[in-house]
């Protein structure tokens, strides 16, 4: 299971979205590059959600049945500027709240920098998959997808699991925003430690002893140890709650080093002119 998401399309970072869009939240200027500004990946979340699940955030209500038209717009090659633009309305950036940064981690071929945000639901929206890129979609509470991932019931990835984990712990939306406003957005790229024999593969993240980054830059465990094939979240010298990560098994496959099991967003990590955005 995933949230919504994808890559920071040439477009998103166009001028017109100055014009056609609120200014982005103050704090995606954390999330920002040199290559990639706040507003670009503003823009890409928007469109990628409304791709995923039919949900877009725009200055003035918006009810589903048009955001399912914009949606076909768009896949008909339409480019969202001008179907909002047809429309008087504008991408509500501001609508975001940034909530976390992952990486995936140094020793993976192919790595991603995945920024993460929340979204208060708009009103008359009730999102849906398109059927192509996701192909099933629900709405539960956290607690209850983590619970269906400790039976195995679905897969998680660690950003997956640790989110949700966090929300879990709140009571509502706006419980939610002000936890999400509190987040230090820093960059955590776990380190992947290989077993010695005595003690399994792990990934650690920022603030384990194991990683070089000594701050912790997410509340729970600071570790996803490789437990009977899958990835557990753990605190380090173990007092954590168990939760059970994505596994994918491959034909002999190596050992793991990325958020997948078992084939598998310094103290900051930096782009490099590999790492997917």
């Amino acid at each position: 299971m995933v949230f919504p998401g994808g890559k920071v399309d040439a477009q998103d970072g166009a001028e017109v979205w100055r014009d056609r869009a609120t200014e982005p939240p103050a704090r995606a200027a954390a999330f920002a590059t040199g290559e990639t500004p706040a507003r670009a990946l503003c823009v890409a979340a928007c469109r990628e959600t409304l791709e995923e699940g039919g949900i877009l955030p725009t200055d003035l209500p918006l009810p589903g049945d048009e955001v399912d038209a914009v949606g076909r717009e768009l896949a008909a090659g339409a480019p969202l500027d001008a179907v909002l633009a047809r429309r008087g309305l504008k991408l509500a950036l501001a609508a975001l709240v940034p909530w976390a940064r992952w990486i995936t981690p140094l020793a993976e071929a192919r790595r991603f920098d995945a920024r993460f945000f929340l979204l208060p639901l708009p009103p008359g929206q009730i999102g849906r998959h398109d059927g192509h890129e996701t192909t099933m979609s629900f709405w539960a509470a956290p607690s209850e997808v983590l619970e269906r991932a400790a039976r195995g019931e679905i897969l998680l990835a660690p950003p997956t699991s640790r989110t949700l984990e966090l929300l879990a712990a709140v009571a509502d939306v706006r419980s939610a925003v002000a936890l999400a406003e509190r987040q230090p957005l820093l960059p955590i790229c776990p380190r992947f430690v290989p077993g010695d024999g005595a003690e399994p593969p792990y990934l650690a993240l920022p603030g384990d002893p194991s990683h070089e980054a000594r701050d912790r830059r997410a509340e729970g465990p600071t570790r996803y140890v490789l437990r009977n094939g899958r990835f557990v979240a753990e605190e380090c010298c173990a007092h954590g709650s168990l939760i059970h990560i994505k596994q994918e098994r491959e034909p002999d496959p190596p050992v793991p080093t990325s958020f997948d099991a078992p084939q598998t967003n310094a103290p900051s990590v930096p782009a490099t002119p590999d790492l997917e955005e």
